[in-house]
């Protein structure tokens, strides 16, 4: 019996004295960065891999985070509020509805309304913006990332079609501890 307690202390000080070294080599650089990365290259004449996934991936992966935060399977964050939202709501971003109305060219010029609907268009989201926390090993210099969150970010257009920029469409966390911090 006395053997098994010491075999326990023995292995809980091996283990703990495991730990400690690997903390004393893996330095916190920074608990948060946040940067966007370009997932469709913004220039035609880069090579097809300089800030790009090549297309069929691309939009496999893009299509799995969409779909996956459409089902509530997952859980999503408003990208501004960091309020959690339903699968509806998640639904919703990037989805506009408008009744316009027209009036008939040719005599009794009656007025008609038209419905016209806007949806995400997935070929759209060109970028991912990431959250993670990134660690330094001191002994070899080598950066350790670790991805807390993302946002895809879609191009944004006003009503006459010019480019306003990037619009983020929600946060997906990935550690939990994070998920609906207010900034």
């Amino acid at each position: 019996m006395r053997y098994i307690g010491l075999t326990s202390l023995l292995l809980m000080f091996l283990f703990y004295s495991c730990n400690q070294k690997n903390d004393r080599t893996h330095r916190l650089i920074t608990e948060r960065i946040q940067y966007d990365v370009d997932i469709k290259s913004p220039d035609p004449d880069f090579d097809w891999w300089v800030q790009n996934i090549e297309g069929s991936k691309r939009e496999q992966f893009v299509k799995g985070i969409i779909e996956r935060a459409y089902s509530g399977e997952v859980d999503i964050y408003d990208y501004y509020f960091n309020n959690k939202l339903s699968a509806e709501e998640v639904r919703m971003i990037g989805y506009k509805c408008d009744t316009l109305t027209f009036q008939r060219s040719d005599p009794p010029y009656d007025l008609y309304d038209t419905i016209v609907e806007k949806k995400l268009d997935l070929r759209d989201i060109t970028r991912i913006r990431f959250l993670e926390e990134w660690t330094l090993d001191e002994k070899t210099m080598e950066i350790h990332k670790r991805v807390i969150g993302l946002a895809p970010l879609a191009r944004n257009y006003n009503e006459s079609g010019e480019f306003r920029g990037f619009m983020p469409l929600f946060w997906f966390y990935f550690d939990e501890s994070y998920q609906g911090i207010k900034e």
